[in-house]
């Protein structure tokens, strides 16, 4: 299946979803939010995917959020003006779909506003040396809100309001969001690329099922308490000795082999 919006591609395990609007700073409209969440279910269902790559087409900007000139004009409504249930700009990310199933970001130039969506549900970061942060909803009159929220999970509260409340005045660069804990890999821009696909065929050679349980049991402890969130994770881990993978990994260990992992599709 083809999309006007996105790249997509599968290889050796790997799904690489490429915003492909480079015109537009590869800025989101309703088309490529509704190709998204394709995309996402694309990627939960097929068996041969074990983890995905997002990434952006050219080396400006990864993604500068939603496209305001389609609001302006009417082709695209604004987050406010529909239930969060209902609107495809609540399905951008792996997050926002439920998709268990590893993502690596390879951020090539400017996050911007809703762009931040893609950094605050990302597994692992990798930014090229020039990308940027910022968040510009305040200084065209919008609530900077669900960006933020969701980067409270992975930045200290300060540096998420200097963020928001600044509206792009100013930048964190990459070294310092790597500084910060936000970006796991500041590489030259030809590496960016290659780095996130190293990255990727090393979380590939695991159990795809151990995969997802251990990135779902992460990511969900976030919206729990201590305890409650051991209990949530103990239920996954007892779900996952009836998979045959555990028993796989064992005898794969034992006989100095390399295990024949089961596919996962969710």
């Amino acid at each position: 299946m083809g999309y006007e919006s996105l790249l997509f591609d599968v290889a050796d395990g790997v799904a690489t979803i490429t915003l492909n609007r480079p015109a537009r700073h590869n800025a989101f409209n309703r088309a490529m939010a509704l190709e998204l969440r394709d995309a996402w279910e694309r990627v939960k269902g097929d068996p041969q995917v074990v983890c995905a790559i997002v990434t952006g087409a050219g080396d400006k900007a990864f993604c500068t959020g939603m496209d305001v000139a389609d609001v302006a004009a009417g082709t695209s409504q604004a987050e406010g003006e529909e239930k969060r249930s209902t609107s495809p700009f609540f399905r951008l990310t792996a997050i926002h779909n439920e998709c268990w199933k590893p993502v690596i970001t390879a951020v090539n130039g400017m996050v911007v506003g809703g762009g931040l969506h893609f950094i605050a549900d990302s597994d692992l970061v990798v930014a090229a040396e020039h990308a940027t942060f910022f968040d510009t909803h305040v200084k065209v009159g919008l609530v900077a809100g669900l960006e933020p929220v969701g980067l409270t999970r992975r930045l200290p509260l300060e540096q998420v309001l200097r963020m928001a409340l600044l509206g792009g005045a100013e930048r964190m660069s990459a070294q310092e969001a790597k500084a910060l804990g936000l970006v796991g890999d500041v590489v030259p821009t030809a590496e960016l690329l290659p780095r996130a696909r190293e990255l990727a065929s090393k979380i590939a050679q695991h159990s795809p099922a151990a995969l997802a349980r251990t990135k779902q049991a992460i990511w969900e402890s976030l919206d729990r308490g201590l305890d409650d969130a051991i209990d949530h994770t103990w239920d996954i881990i007892q779900q996952h000795t009836e998979h045959p993978d555990p028993r796989e990994g064992a005898t794969a260990f034992v006989e100095k082999r390399k295990p024949r992992w089961a596919p996962l599709s969710e």
